[in-house]
C-alpha cells in the first residue's frame, strides 16, 4: 500500500512539474525579444492549448 501511494504521488508530482515549466517557457518565449519580433512581423501567434489548459481554465 505504501508503493502504491508513492507512486501516484510521483506521478501526482511529475504532472505539477511539467505544467509549471511548460507555462514557464511559453511566457520566456512570448516575452523575450525574438518572440515579439516573430509575432509583429509574421504574425505568428500561437493559441495551441495543451493538455492541461482545459482542466485549469474551467
Amino acid at each position: 500500500m505504501n508503493i502504491f501511494i508513492s507512486i501516484i504521488l510521483y506521478i501526482v508530482s511529475l504532472i505539477i512539474f511539467y505544467i509549471i515549466i511548460e507555462t514557464a517557457v511559453r511566457k520566456g518565449i512570448d516575452s523575450s525579444v525574438i518572440g515579439r519580433y516573430l509575432e509583429k512581423k509574421h504574425g505568428m501567434k500561437e493559441e495551441q492549448k495543451s493538455f492541461f489548459s482545459n482542466d485549469l481554465d474551467d
